[in-house]
């Protein structure tokens, strides 16, 4: 397996419990531009008639909106934001994190769902009809040209990947069905190495056509619908110890 597939499953040996919440977009917004090690707010967490009220509140740096160029300065992104606790239900969630090597690492168990909502007052309806406004301005605009264009680009009469192609096909030439038996040698050989295959893999291995090399795996083959090796091939369980003649003709002799 390569690096890239694999998981860094930390957090599973930690136990870590995590909540998965759902803020407004502008805030994630807001977030993106606070600094490295920075703060971007507060979470309180307090008890009101035997239940948990937790609300969010960012912080005064971060309210500004430089960011959708509006020169008002006492429009303010709203800083209180109460949570709406959600029950987990049956449901088994997990949050994974990627860095910026590819590198995919289990973050924990998700143990409450939240959505966080702002405060709706006078500063938030204000926010809300500029994000509306800046929505319906088009995203593209015509242009007056002062002078003709006299550029042309002529098209390509053949891609690259087209070339590569026929050169390949040349290469490899007209796919010729071997004798049976060889066939099956080829078979067992690449079977030996790897359990599951796709039936494109086994026509590059045999250089056999497709519809001949079908009918013989259909013999010595089981086809996998579903499940973890979905469209694979695997052997059946009276061919899984083959050896080939010539395998047995040495070890006879």
């Amino acid at each position: 397996m390569s690096n890239k597939g694999e998981v860094n499953l930390t957090g599973v040996k930690q136990s870590k419990g995590v909540w998965l919440v759902k803020v407004p977009k502008y805030l994630s917004h807001q977030w993106g531009k606070a600094p490295e090690k920075g703060d971007v707010g507060k979470i309180t967490i307090r008890k009101k008639q035997g239940k948990s009220e937790v609300s969010f509140k960012l912080s005064a740096e971060l309210s500004g909106l430089d960011a959708l160029g509006e020169k008002d300065a006492s429009l303010h992104v709203p800083r209180d934001h109460p949570f709406t606790m959600h029950a987990v239900g049956g449901q088994n969630l997990a949050i994974f994190s990627q860095s910026d090597k590819d590198e995919i690492s289990l973050e924990g168990m998700v143990v409450h769902r939240a959505e966080c909502r702002p405060v709706v007052n006078d500063n938030y309806m204000k926010l809300k009809k500029l994000q509306l406004k800046e929505s319906t301005k088009p995203q593209r605009l015509s242009q007056r040209l002062e002078r003709a264009v006299t550029t042309i680009f002529k098209p390509v009469a053949n891609h690259n990947f087209n070339l590569e192609y026929e050169k390949k096909k040349k290469c490899d030439g007209k796919m010729v069905r071997a004798e049976r038996q060889v066939v099956l040698d080829m078979l067992f050989s690449a079977f030996e190495k790897h359990q599951y295959y796709n039936i494109k893999d086994l026509v590059e291995i045999t250089k056999q056509p497709v519809t001949y090399l079908k009918e013989i795996v259909r013999e010595i083959g089981t086809y996998n619908s579903k499940g973890a090796h979905k469209s694979t091939w695997e052997l059946k369980s009276e061919y899984r110890h083959y050896q080939s003649a010539d395998e047995e003709e040495t070890q006879t002799s």
